[in-house]
């Protein structure tokens, strides 16, 4: 009898350990991590890499010399992924190493190539990413924004100081980077755009009296308002952003123009369009400490009338070039509250060339005979927007 109730009660205590066991084991493991994947980008002037993670993380940072060197520790975490190859970090990094200098800590180690400024953040689950430590480095000697230059505006001066140099349209392909944007069933827009953004800029600086430049040149990403402040450092007098559209239903089609709006959007649709850019720093990865302060935003919306005026009868003139290629979403320029596209001084649109989302749109969008058509139908309305303005000047 005395056996029996033994042997029950060891069976009862195993139980109660094995059952122990497994509830430590899930409770120290509840706040673990796991880097999924590790991806880079390069921009002119700094190096982005992302650690792609699915829970957060309380991470140190602390730098070490001779050689340099920058250290982050992250407990209770593991890497399932690579870390990119030395000869593909870019111009501030030899390599990245890892280890783990204590039990369940995770040890990156940056071996830089040069003095470096940098910043680093973890970014919550937004869109299709979950957890995301996002690290920059740029050069030590410069700012993660360029710097104003005083931009003289264009509109009103005489033709003749203004034939001193050619009319500069700052083309701006959307997204890049770390911010795919729209995605089709076969393409991303952010490279789509980038096409057509650079046969639009062949096809500007073809024309007498015109130049074209870029604010991306490659896969990586700039903040909405780095993009205007590029605008305004190379003091363009126009500003055509370059985009490509999506919907929940893949029967949407059409090129769509859109400009500012001060007082809301013309449209449902405009003003969802433009919450959907707005979010592209969300996704891109920008910092707080980007956003324009209280005052800013006051003095920037004084300025802006005018602006905005000529802006919409810059864009009817696109978009009536762009009626000549193809469906048009819209007969009219919308507008709503584009961040990308508040420039105080330069009249700025936001060009939807296509649905990437409509199968049928999507294989127009990747055909280089269709994006040169894009290409000329801006051109021509840029043209036609400069001969009736009559403060701008044209050889």
């Amino acid at each position: 009898m005395f056996a029996i109730i033994r042997n029950q009660c060891r069976v009862v205590f195993c139980r109660r350990l094995l059952l122990c066991i497994l509830l430590l084991s899930f409770f120290s493991g509840v706040n673990a991590a796991e880097v999924k994947d590790v991806r880079m980008w390069h921009a002119p002037d700094r190096s982005r890499i992302v650690f792609d993670m699915d829970n957060k993380v309380d991470f140190k940072v602390f730098t070490l010399t001779n050689p340099d060197r920058v250290v982050i520790d992250l407990p209770d975490t593991k890497l399932s992924g690579e870390v990119p190859k030395p000869g593909t970090t870019g111009q501030f990094i030899r390599q990245i190493r890892t280890g783990y200098p204590r039990s369940k800590v995770m040890r990156l180690v940056f071996d830089m190539a040069k003095p470096v400024r940098y910043f680093i953040q973890l970014f919550k689950p937004v869109d299709n990413y979950q957890y995301r430590l996002v690290v920059d480095y740029y050069h030590r000697d410069s700012e993660d924004q360029p710097k104003v230059k005083n931009h003289p505006v264009v509109a009103g001066e005489s033709s003749k100081k203004q034939e001193k140099r050619d009319i500069l349209v700052l083309v701006d392909p959307g997204h890049g980077g770390e911010d795919s944007g729209a995605i089709g069933k076969k393409s991303y827009e952010k490279n789509v755009v980038l096409q057509i953004a650079r046969k639009l800029e062949s096809e500007i600086n073809g024309q007498p009296g015109m130049r074209a430049e870029l604010s991306r040149k490659g896969d990586y990403y700039i903040s909405l308002r780095q993009r205007t402040l590029i605008a305004r450092n190379k003091q363009a007098d126009l500003f055509v952003s370059i985009h490509a559209d999506s919907f929940k239903k893949k029967s949407a089609r059409g090129a769509s123009v859109y400009a500012l709006s001060q007082r809301g959007a013309s449209s449902e649709t405009a003003s969802w369009l433009a919450d959907k850019e707005n979010a592209a720093d969300l996704v891109g990865g920008v910092r707080l400490a980007d956003k324009d302060d209280l005052l800013a935003e006051v003095l920037l919306d004084l300025s802006m009338t005018k602006t905005v005026s000529e802006s919409i009868s810059f864009g009817r003139e696109v978009l009536d070039e762009l009626k000549k290629i193809g469906r048009v979403h819209s007969e009219k320029v919308e507008q709503a509250g584009f961040a990308v596209l508040k420039s105080p001084d330069i009249p700025s649109i936001l060009v939807e060339t296509a649905y990437i989302t409509n199968p049928h749109e999507e294989a127009l969008l990747r055909s280089p005979r269709h994006q040169s058509k894009i290409a000329v139908a801006v051109t021509q309305g840029i043209k036609r927007y400069l001969k009736k303005s009559k403060g701008l000047y044209v050889k």
